[in-house]
This record gives C-alpha cells, sequence and structure tokens, in this order.
C-alpha cells in the first residue's frame, strides 16, 4: 500500500512538473529549448544536494535550517586554501568537505546534548557559521576563476558534471531510505522516537548520522556554487535552507518526520527551478517572482495533502 501510494505521489509531482513546462511553454515560444533546459539542469545541484540532506533530517524528525551558512563555510574554507595557502585543489575540497561535516556533527550533538528541538540548534548554527564564512574569507569575495571548473563540465548531452554527481547521489540517498536497516531506523525514528527506543534503535546515533550527512551534502553544494561562480562568496547559500525545506515537502516529505522520498525530492527541486525559470521569461520582476513561487509552492503542498488526505480515506463497501 505505502509504495502505490508513493508512486501515485511520485506521478503527481511529474505532472505537475510537465503542466509548468507546458504552461511557460506556451507563454513564451523560447522557453522550450535545449539552451533552457541546460540552464536549469545546470543550476539546480547547489539545491538538490542540500535538499537530500535536509529530506535525511526531515525523516528521522528533525530539520536543518543551517545548511546555507554551512555551504558558505565550505565555499569560504576552499577559497581560503586555495587563494591564501595555494593548496591543490583536491586537498581544498577535501579541507572544504570536512569543516562542513563538522558543522553537521556539531548540529548532532547540540541537539542530542541539550536534548533542544533543532529547530533551534540549528538556527543558532545559521549564524555561528554564517559568521565563519566572514572570518575565513575576511568579509571578501575570494575569485577563483575555473578552479573547479570540473563541475560544471558538460560530457553527457550538455549536463554539468555536478548534476550527474546530483542525480547519482539522489540514487544512493534514495538506496539508503529505502533498502538499508539504517533508513528503516531513520523512519521509525522520526515516526515515534519512544517506539524506536523501546526496539533497540538508537535516536541518537540517528540523528548524529542525519546531521553530519546533511553537513557533508551543504558542503558539495558549497563547492557547486564556487564552481559556477567561480569565486568563494561569504554571502553564498542565504536562503538555501527554505529553498531546500520547500523542495523536500513538496516532494511529499513530512515536516512531523517518517515519511519521504529522495526522487520526489528532486522532483521537487526541478519545479522550483523550473517555476524560477519560466517566470523569469516572462519577464516577471524580482520582487513578482518571489510572490509567485511562494504562492505556487503553497498551493502545490496544499494540493499534495488534499490528495493524500483522500487517498486515506476508507472506501465505502458496496452491498
Amino acid at each position: 500500500m505505502f509504495r502505490h501510494r508513493a508512486t501515485s505521489e511520485f506521478l503527481f509531482l511529474a505532472l505537475l512538473l510537465a503542466a509548468l513546462v507546458g504552461l511557460f511553454g506556451v507563454l513564451n515560444e523560447h522557453f522550450w529549448s535545449l539552451a533552457t533546459l541546460q540552464t536549469v539542469t545546470n543550476r539546480i545541484p547547489s539545491l538538490a544536494l542540500a535538499a537530500l540532506g535536509m529530506t535525511f533530517v526531515l525523516v528521522a524528525g528533525g530539520i536543518d535550517l543551517s545548511v546555507g551558512s554551512v555551504s558558505a563555510v565550505a565555499g569560504a574554507v576552499f577559497g581560503w586554501c586555495v587563494a591564501d595557502r595555494g593548496a591543490p585543489v583536491a586537498m581544498a575540497a577535501g579541507a572544504a568537505l570536512a569543516a562542513s561535516l563538522v558543522c553537521g556533527l556539531v548540529n548532532g550533538a547540540l541537539v542530542n546534548a541539550l536534548r533542544m528541538p533543532s529547530f533551534i540548534v540549528t538556527l543558532g548554527l545559521l549564524e555561528g557559521a554564517r559568521g565563519v564564512a566572514y572570518l575565513v574569507t575576511s568579509s571578501q569575495t575570494k575569485y577563483l576563476g575555473e578552479r573547479l571548473g570540473v563541475l560544471q563540465a558538460t560530457p553527457v548531452g550538455g549536463l554539468s558534471v555536478a548534476f550527474l554527481l546530483a542525480l547519482a547521489l539522489t540514487g544512493i540517498a534514495h538506496f539508503v531510505l529505502t533498502r538499508t536497516v539504517f533508513g528503516r531506523h531513520m523512519v521509525a525514528v522520526g515516526t515515534n522516537e519512544e517506539a524506536a527506543l523501546l526496539v533497540g534503535v538508537s535516536p541518537s546515533r540517528v540523528r548524529m548520522i542525519v546531521f553530519a550527512i546533511s553537513g557533508v551534502l551543504a558542503g558539495l553544494a558549497g563547492l557547486c556554487h564556487v564552481a559556477r561562480l567561480g569565486a568563494a562568496d561569504p554571502n553564498a547559500g542565504s536562503g538555501l535552507e527554505l529553498s531546500a525545506i520547500a523542495a523536500a515537502v513538496i516532494g511529499g516529505t513530512s515536516l512531523m518526520g517518517g515519511r519521504g522520498s529522495m526522487p520526489a525530492t528532486f522532483v521537487g527541486v526541478l519545479i522550483i527551478a523550473t517555476l524560477e525559470a519560466g517566470l523569469a521569461h516572462l519577464g516577471v520582476s524580482e520582487p513578482m517572482k518571489r510572490v509567485v513561487t511562494g504562492v505556487v509552492i503553497v498551493g502545490a503542498v496544499a494540493a499534495e495533502a488534499v490528495r493524500a488526505r483522500l487517498a486515506d480515506r476508507p472506501r465505502k463497501i458496496s452491498p
């Protein structure tokens, strides 16, 4: 039953995405083009990676508001290592991911130690990590050129390495969530932490791991952002956490925990990216774009909630 429901929800999202593509194609003849497809797909890796990490945390019953700032920390560390210390790119990337992993572990450790809602803890790190990004870069953008150009290479059909990486990690994340013991533990903790504890699952361990995963994926998102802009900007990733939450929720992930889908989250990212690209093609002003995007996101989530409620309604048996 649950597999059938997940499939129907995924189809609903796919139809919504197709409807958006069709609508913008009718409104603007230039929208249906290979250039638009490449632009949309090659701009979303940062959001897709952050949204995958957010889905892990949400399924386990938490939330991570720090992903945008953590991505900025990763970019800042990479820029500092390359521009200020002359470190090789691979070493700088490793340091950036290590820094983002530490941020994730700090989130997990504080949530476990303080027994406070992850909303409060990660809100604190949102500010703290942003401050670290400013300190590391001396509040200046570091221009790096093509140091991470490999992520922007387009080896297959004009699709960037960063996009292909995000797609591959979506498949891996889906496997972890649906086919591993740890995935079942995440769902159990997110559904009912006390019941999970009674059957031998350690909620503290699960929280540490999901926040660590979220941190690393946010770090990868930061590196993708550096590759796309050719610079390490301490302001990078501002608002990324909200877009990541929106993509996950559009994909059917429950904010109450215990339920989520990685492929559906990826489609949620595509919906947001398509909406932004379509509005840009129509010449909509930036303030109005934000209003329309917000309305569509709320509408999509509300429609999915209604559809799910109707699907759960018991059917009448005819005499």
